[in-house]
């Protein structure tokens, strides 16, 4: 057992190893290792800091090299995503084009709500040595680093310029990565000297410490205003996002949506929400969707978004709700997206939501009537019609023209 008194000599780098190490997530009482593993492209700036860390500290932060900086960040986007948002993989880069590299890859992630830890290399923060090679220096202001170009794109950025910074810097960041209202790309700018300097560390800063994730439950007053929009509702449809896997609401999704009688489109985000063999399942949606899909919104008078961020590609471009009386239910966790469209903001996790609703339209008895289950029906046989003559093969037998 630590002791608050109790301290132990690291240098900073290899503190940020040991603290990563002992970072865990927890929902429905599931915990796991939040981090479990780093991806690194070495040279200067990290190899003589981070990479010896890791050499020495990180026999629980299992080290795998890849071939491109901005490809081991979407690597990491995708290995948080499947994870459904309750583990990520750290990145690494040297100085310079090496950790700008990974610009594209933070922006992804922040604008799809990933959670990525990066950690680019950065110059020294004493600048006793002069200018570092690949680094900018930039005619105004010394302190500006093209790391300073990770800001926008991150959704919290910290240039640590002493070892014990990181007392403050790193439970900054997990908290914003395993927050999901508010996570993306986290950058932690590391200066290359300030990696090697040593400091007494709190021992206990490097004990195990579980994140939480807590599903945000709707208000009643919201369900009740979400249920009035229903009950006056004709042509209601879902849009489901990729919020629905992150929340892991596939099984409540399904109760509402059949509870109701209304169908359910899917984002990119948010293919495979719903089951395709459900009656109430029409497939992708928006510019790249289904015919179905579209006719379907077209005619919609209330639009129930789950976990999605109605990019121009949901919404196309403000094309694909032209009822002028249609209106918005957005189920999302995080605020800004709950408000977009001037939707009715039910702000919570999307399974506590939809199970709420669901619950709530069933004592109420809202139900779309048969007429509308038959128009979607057709809507969808038009479609796989299409989809039988315009795009499967007639002759499987034959081989293909670029065989």
């Amino acid at each position: 057992m630590a002791y608050p008194h109790d301290r132990v000599r690291l240098t900073m780098a290899q503190a940020v190893v040991k603290y990563l190490s002992e970072q865990y997530s927890e929902r429905d009482g599931v915990e796991r290792r939040f981090i479990p593993a780093i991806f690194g492209i070495f040279g200067h700036g990290n190899v003589a800091g981070l990479g010896q860390a890791l050499f020495e500290y990180g026999q629980d932060l299992t080290y795998h090299q890849p071939c491109n900086e901005q490809s081991m960040v979407h690597t990491a986007s995708g290995y948080a995503k499947v994870n459904h948002r309750m583990a990520t993989i750290a990145c690494t880069a040297s100085i310079g084009p090496g950790s700008t590299n990974m610009l594209s890859g933070a922006a992804t992630a922040t604008i799809n709500r990933l959670p990525v830890l990066l950690l680019p290399s950065d110059y020294y923060a004493t600048r006793y040595q002069g200018p570092v090679l690949q680094e900018l220096e930039h005619p105004v202001s010394a302190e500006v680093s093209v790391n300073d170009c990770f800001r926008p794109v991150s959704r919290f950025f910290d240039r640590v310029n002493r070892p014990e910074q990181l007392l403050t810097a790193l439970p900054e960041a997990m908290r914003v990565l395993t927050d999901p209202a508010e996570t993306g790309a986290v950058t932690i700018s590391l200066p290359q000297d300030v990696q090697a300097h040593a400091y007494d560390y709190p021992a206990h800063f490097f004990g195990k410490r579980v994140w939480r994730v807590e599903r945000r439950p709707p208000t009643k007053a919201r369900i009740a205003e979400a249920v009035e929009l229903l009950k006056g509702a004709k042509r209601p449809m879902i849009i489901a996002g990729g919020g629905v896997h992150y929340s892991e609401a596939w099984d409540a999704l399904a109760d509402f949506a059949e509870t109701c009688g209304i169908p359910v489109g899917e984002t990119f985000g948010g293919k495979g929400a719903m089951r395709d063999t459900s009656d109430w399942a029409i497939g992708g949606f928006g510019v790249t969707g289904t015919p179905a899909g579209a006719k379907i919104a077209a005619e919609a008078d209330l639009v129930i978004a789950v976990g999605t961020r109605l990019t121009d590609f949901s919404t196309g471009s403000q094309s694909a709700f032209p009822n002028p009386d249609v209106r918005f239910i957005g189920i999302n966790v995080a605020g800004h997206d709950a408000y977009k469209q001037g939707a009715l903001p039910v702000t919570a996790d999307a399974r506590e939501a939809l199970t709420a609703l669901a619950e709530a339209s069933r004592e109420a008895g809202i139900r779309a009537d048969d007429t509308y289950k038959a128009k979607i029906g057709r809507h969808m046989d038009a479609y796989h019609k299409s989809l039988k003559e315009e795009v499967y093969v007639d002759h499987p037998g034959e081989a293909m023209s670029q065989a």
